[in-house]
């Protein structure tokens, strides 16, 4: 059961990722443009998923990207606290951590995950964001630097009694964090966790 003290982090954190995070689905720009599905339903424009899944729960997400020049591209799952969400399949194997590619010239990568949720937020509610930098290949200068909700589940008290697919390896060349990288992922995301840091020492007291 989510207690008082989860639901004031929480609501302070999902008003960060609204501040931090638009509720862009489907969009484009000069260097690029995407498409959001989730459980290979496309997210018409800023469409949030909010399903009730249970404990355990399988469901997918996917962003069908297409960059206009050659770019470094930088993405991850991200989540509000620690061990919310589970990935079993994707491009990263862990929530908040980052995966790199080098995509050409007017190319297209689709990037998905197959994740489920724990038992954490059992009885509440919780996002799920998708958080992308891209990267000019030639020059490292930043184009875009974003994020946005995929969706807001409901988890249920329920558990999952279906069939679980089970973990894959990614190579390695798509998995590996990007952080040592000379363009490593500046994201607002890094000031958004501070804040909330700093909500958890304020109830705290």
């Amino acid at each position: 059961m989510v207690d008082k003290m989860k639901m004031k982090t929480l609501f302070l954190g999902f008003l960060i990722c609204l501040v931090a995070f638009p509720n862009i689905s489907s969009a484009s720009s000069p260097y690029g443009e995407m498409q959001v599905y989730f459980n290979d339903r496309l997210l018409p424009g800023s469409e949030v998923a909010k399903p009730t899944l249970k404990i355990g729960e399988p469901f997918n997400v996917s962003i069908n990207l297409t960059v206009y020049q050659k770019s470094e591209v930088s993405v991850m799952l991200s989540e509000i606290g620690d061990g919310d969400f589970v990935i079993l399949n994707g491009f990263t194997k862990e929530m908040n951590k980052y995966g790199s590619k080098v995509m050409e010239k007017d190319s297209s990568k689709v990037f998905e995950w197959t994740v489920i949720p724990t038992e954490n937020w059992a009885g509440g509610s919780i996002p799920v964001n998708f958080v992308y930098q891209i990267n000019d290949f030639e020059t490292g200068k930043i184009l875009v630097n974003s994020g946005f909700t995929i969706a807001y589940p409901y988890i249920s008290n329920e558990y999952y009694e279906g069939e679980i697919p089970t973990s894959e390896e990614q190579p390695a060349s798509e998995t590996e964090p990007s952080s040592t990288s000379a363009s490593a992922p500046a994201f607002t995301l890094a000031g958004a966790l501070l804040v909330l840091a700093l909500a958890f020492a304020l109830f705290r007291r």
